[in-house]
Order: C-alpha cells, then sequence, then structure tokens
C-alpha cells in the first residue's frame, strides 16, 4: 500500500516500511501526518515475517518495525519509532509543531518519549501478547501486565490533571506518541471490562485522548489504522484455522 500525507509544506519524500495495524508504526505516520510531509508506505508481511528477511534486515538489523527511509537525506535509514519521531522534530519541523523551544522543554519531551518507549509500550505489548497470541492462558501474566497498563494511566492522569498537555503547554509528539496504544486497549482490552471505567477513574486522562484522536491526521491514520488491522486479523483467524486443521490431522 502506497499513501500520501497532506502537502500544504513539503520537506521530504520518505518511505515508511509498515504494516500499518501496530501502534508502533502508526504513531510515526501521525507525526508525518501532522507535519504535512510527502510519504510512502511500504507493507511488510508481519505474519509472513518479512521482517526477518534479509532485505529488511538490511534496514533494521533488529528485525522490528518500523523502518523509515529519507529519500532526501541519501536514503538514510533510521528506526525504533521514537527515534524516527525524534529525527522527523530535528529535520523536518523549523516551526515546532510538534515540539518545543526552551531547551528544558526539548529534555521534557525526550523523557516522555522515553517512558512511552519504556513503560508503555513493552508492558502494553505483553498484555496483547498473552491474551491473543500465547499458546495458553496465563493468568497472572494477564493480570500483571493489566495492572501495569493501569499503572500507566495513572502516572498520566497525575500530570493531566494539572496540565493540559505533557510538555510546554501545547500539543507535541510527546502527547502524539501514547495515542496509539491507549487507543488499541480501548479497543482489544477494556472495550467490555465492567470492573473498569476509564472515563470516570482517569478523567483527565480520558479528555487528553479524545483531544488527539480529534485532530484530522489522527482521525486520517485512524481510518486507515482500522482498514489494515481489520485485514490483519482475518488473517491471523484465517492462519489459526488452518494450524488448527493441521495440528488435527
Amino acid at each position: 500500500m502506497a499513501t500520501s500525507g497532506p502537502t500544504p509544506r513539503t520537506y521530504s519524500t520518505a518511505t515508511n516500511h509498515v504494516p500499518y495495524t501496530t501502534p508502533a508504526n502508526s504513531k510515526v505516520a501521525m507525526v508525518l501526518e501532522e507535519l504535512g510531509l510527502e510519504y510512502n508506505i511500504v507493507e511488510v508481511d508481519f505474519f509472513a515475517k518479512a521482517h526477518k528477511e534479509p532485505a529488511f534486515l538490511k534496514l533494521n538489523p533488529n528485525g522490528r518495525l518500523p523502518a523509515f527511509v529519507d529519500h532526501t537525506n541519501g536514503d538514510f535509514t533510521i528506526w525504533e519509532s521514537n527515534a524516527i519521531i525524534q529525527y522527523l522534530l530535528d529535520k523536518y519541523d523549523p516551526e515546532h509543531k510538534l515540539g518545543v523551544t526552551e531547551a528544558n522543554d526539548k529534555h521534557t519531551l525526550n523523557q516522555w518519549l522515553f517512558f512511552q518507549a519504556s513503560g508503555q509500550g513493552p508492558y502494553f505489548g505483553q498484555l496483547f501478547w498473552f491474551l491473543r497470541s500465547h499458546p495458553e492462558k496465563v493468568p497472572s501474566a494477564i493480570e500483571r501486565y493489566r495492572n501495569e497498563i493501569l499503572r500507566v494511566f495513572g502516572v498520566l492522569e497525575s500530570v493531566l490533571s494539572k496540565q493540559e498537555w505533557l510538555v510546554g503547554n501545547k500539543f507535541t509528539a510527546a502527547d502524539l506518541s501514547f495515542v496509539s496504544w491507549n487507543q488499541g486497549t480501548f479497543t482489544f482490552v477494556f472495550k467490555d471490562d465492567e470492573l473498569l471505567d476509564i472515563e470516570k477513574q482517569f478523567p483527565a486522562f480520558w479528555r487528553w485522548h479524545q483531544k488527539i484522536i480529534a485532530r484530522p491526521a489522527v482521525k486520517r491514520c485512524a481510518e486507515q489504522w482500522a482498514k489494515a488491522t481489520a485485514k490483519a486479523e482475518a488473517e491471523r483467524i484465517l492462519l489459526e484455522k488452518k494450524a488448527q486443521a493441521k495440528a488435527s490431522r
């Protein structure tokens, strides 16, 4: 799939090697959309493990998604989603649409990007794994990672109950970096959880999230994400059925 962002101001033509369905990938696309950059998305067949093949490992030796290639910078390649975001801010956000200007605010923005990468993404991802992909149910693991998600919600609530945005009294890439995993948990983990009322228990966090997903750039990415997620889910179910049929022979 190839897609282009709006081009009121175009700084770059880049390739984002990504299946749109994962949070790490979609947040990079959201930054590209917010900055109005031209870009192409190259789908990588996650279920076929194309990200572990030599062609992709040349881009990212860690074999994870996404990888980003900037064609106007000598095909400079960078991986790790928040490193990609930092690169985009440094090189293509001179107006500080998603960045900040004060030195201390820059460090605070990086602080939140590090927290998102180390404190949100891994724990949220582990819960998804144990809920949807692990071959057997491990209740203690599910409970542990569910509690970690709620802890992260609490950290964000403690800050956002005192200020509108995470950094510099403005919307930044720090805020944007959290939205994909948050939305994923609302959609797939807590949708039917009768014991949890996120809007009531984490009101400032909930209001903050609603403001982010209402942004036009985020909406554009969310539409693509929903389509790609539905496709990926259908493929996952088909693969499971094939595996079950093979095992029963």
